[in-house]
């Protein structure tokens, strides 16, 4: 068995592919700040849903709460797509709506999120090794 075969190592496998293709994308934005009538792109995020879907019989999660002091249960939350999202961007006078700031933000999260799978990725190997009982 290898660790491909492991589901973890597969699922980490896949975000560390979707975060390299999305700093790609996110560099072509920045490289591209000064192009006339260039506008930014952007991966679409990873329908967790869709993925739960695909996971459960019938693509819910009943939630259980044993306290008050429990998070509600999902009817009782405001529902994220009845929530406004900002769809306006600057535009410069070359038609260019790349805000770098905004670009930098996102390539900065992406690195976190890089590393924070490289982490997960080496506590998981260590783990393994420690169970097969390597050490080092």
């Amino acid at each position: 068995m290898t660790l491909q075969n492991i589901a973890l190592f597969q699922a980490m496998g896949a975000k560390m592919d979707y975060l390299d293709h999305r700093q790609k994308v996110i560099a072509q934005n920045i490289a591209n700040a000064d192009t006339p009538n260039y506008r930014p792109k952007d991966l679409t995020d990873v329908d967790f849903g869709r993925v739960l879907t695909k996971v459960t019989k019938d693509g819910s999660v009943r939630m259980r709460s044993t306290q008050a002091r429990h998070m509600p249960a999902y009817n009782n939350v405001q529902d994220p797509r009845n929530i406004k999202q900002k769809m306006t961007y600057e535009v410069a006078p070359g038609e260019n709506s790349v805000i770098l700031e905004e670009q930098m933000i996102k390539a900065n999260k992406i690195n976190i999120d890089h590393s924070l799978m490289l982490n997960i990725a080496k506590k998981n190997i260590g783990m393994i090794r420690m169970a097969l009982g390597n050490q080092n």
